[in-house]
């Protein structure tokens, strides 16, 4: 049987989603613990959607694993909860998949929030939890130079060096910054992204909104197709999964997470 979950978590405990060498703790290790612990087996390699740095967080992030265990879909919700030793991280859902679903191949979309505190003194409560930037920031210049960015480009100068991808061609389908008081809102959504292209992208753009680079910076950028041309990537911290689409056909019971941040 194949099972699909719903997951959120807060990133500022782990070093990011894989499991790595040595000891770190990774989201991936946490939750396989707990599921080996409920399905008296042991389960491995869950696969991910998306996976996430050190210090990002996810709202809604998708797995799937395959096991011979019968257990109902509650079960496997509030069973892996009770065995999760770190709290930082809850399962939201479980489906029963047919073998053709693959949590990261099968996904169509997947979507970003990224938050900004702007303020002159840093925040405390929410320090792991928001990118803080002590600058004046306008919204409206961060708007225009979104629109730059919005369509299927090559994105070769917002991704990190150590990026795998084949292709650095993607398909953004939107790109929406907002403001509410000292929050800014970074949303996007692509058919997929490449290593820190969110954080890169939010990069420019404060540059950008703090009056430090022009505009049209941004498309000089995305043109130049060399990282060394963009600016500084921003803090981890800031940035949440939120959302992965799939084809209705696999009926997934997923949440609207925009609510949750």
């Amino acid at each position: 049987m194949r099972i699909a979950l719903g997951i959120e978590y807060d990133g500022h405990a782990f070093s990011g989603w894989q499991i790595q060498q040595g000891e770190q703790p990774t989201v991936q290790a946490e939750l396989e613990k707990s599921l080996s612990k409920l399905a008296n087996e042991s389960i491995s390699q869950c696969q991910v959607a998306g996976r996430t740095d050190t210090g990002v967080h996810a709202t809604e992030q998708v797995i799937h694993f395959d096991t011979g265990v019968q257990r109902t879909m509650r079960q496997w919700v509030f069973g892996a909860n009770r065995y999760l030793q770190n709290k930082t991280v809850s399962v939201l859902w479980a489906q029963a998949v047919s073998d053709e679903f693959h949590a990261r191949f099968s996904a169509q979309r997947r979507r970003y929030r990224y938050i900004i505190f702007s303020r002159n003194i840093r925040p405390t409560f929410l320090n792991t939890r928001v990118s803080w930037d002590s600058r004046p920031l306008e919204l409206s210049r961060m708007q225009e130079a979104a629109r730059f960015l919005v369509g299927e480009h090559d994105f070769n100068a917002f991704r990190t060096v150590h990026c795998q991808a084949k292709s650095s061609i993607k398909q953004v389908y939107f790109l929406n910054i907002s403001q509410y008081g000292e929050y800014y809102y970074i949303d996007i959504e692509a058919n997929s992204f490449l290593h820190h292209m969110v954080r890169n992208i939010a990069g420019v753009l404060l540059s950008i909104g703090a009056g430090e680079m022009d505009v049209s910076w941004a498309k000089q950028v995305l043109d130049s197709k060399d990282r060394c041309k963009g600016g500084k990537t921003a803090a981890s911290g800031g940035l949440y999964l939120t959302h992965v689409s799939y084809d209705e056909k696999f009926n997934l019971p997923q949440i609207d997470s925009r609510t949750v941040i």
